[in-house]
């Protein structure tokens, strides 16, 4: 008989190996391909980049559309090297913070410490309704008017944008349907960074220190829109996310 089909939930960025293991979660219909090349400028550091199913080298699978259904795969699929950090940006913020709930209640090992990158504290978190429901290119523009961050090429060809709307559509129709309810605070440090020309304020980043009780949340704003990480201040953002990371 065959084996069950394991999926392959991350990939190893290029770098040397280093005591304690980063995983990094994709913003909203994003790839591993964010995260993979970080792995030699994050010395001291595992970087593993999480791939979620439908996009990438899991397009053929289909996505998770429930925010239950995708942190209870990750929390009893995603193998766990300890010790370990999450980092998530946007999106992925709110999956690591999701996802760090559902390993308490399943008994598994902790991340050491949560960086939550251009994400509102849970509960402060709005966005559109009916953005999942719109056409692939539609949705591209939409979020790229909000956001920023897809390439002009990608928005102009329906056959990329057909495959980079799958994941984004099935990711905005998690974010469309989550729920925050009140449980309490993680046993886990935070850092929260962001950009200061980003949509989302200080205030709402700082207000993720009512989500844990392990110490005061540090928050770090860079010069940058959604995506400051892309920008030119890229290596001081990674020496931020290294020195988090090793704390």
């Amino acid at each position: 008989m065959a084996e069950p089909h394991t999926p392959q939930w991350t990939i190893r960025a290029p770098g040397p190996s280093g005591p304690r293991t980063l995983y990094c979660f994709p913003h909203g219909g994003g790839s591993a391909a964010e995260y993979v090349r970080w792995g030699r400028q994050l010395e001291g550091l595992n970087v593993l980049a999480v791939q979620l199913p439908g996009r990438g080298s899991r397009l053929d699978e289909e996505p998770c559309t429930s925010m239950a259904d995708l942190v209870d795969r990750l929390a009893k699929e995603l193998p766990l090297s300890t010790p370990f950090v999450f980092f998530g940006h946007s999106f992925g913020a709110l999956v690591c913070y999701e996802l760090t709930h559902r390993l308490i209640e399943l008994g598994r090992p902790l991340p050491e410490r949560l960086i939550l990158s251009g994400y509102p504290a849970p509960e402060l978190a709005r966005h559109e309704q009916g953005f999942h429901l719109l056409p692939d290119t539609e949705l591209l523009g939409a979020v790229n008017e909000r956001h920023g961050g897809i390439p002009e090429e990608l928005l102009a060809d329906p056959e990329l944008a057909r495959l980079s709307a799958a994941g984004l559509r099935a990711d905005y129709r998690i974010l469309e349907t989550y729920r925050w309810y009140e449980r309490p605070p993680l046993p886990v440090p935070f850092t929260v960074l962001g950009g200061d020309r980003d949509l989302i304020s200080r205030e709402q980043l700082t207000a993720w220190e009512r989500h844990t009780d392990a110490g005061p949340v540090q928050v770090r704003l860079f010069p940058g829109g959604h995506f400051y990480f892309r920008e030119r201040q890229h290596a001081a953002v990674l020496r931020n996310v290294r020195a988090a990371a090793a704390c």
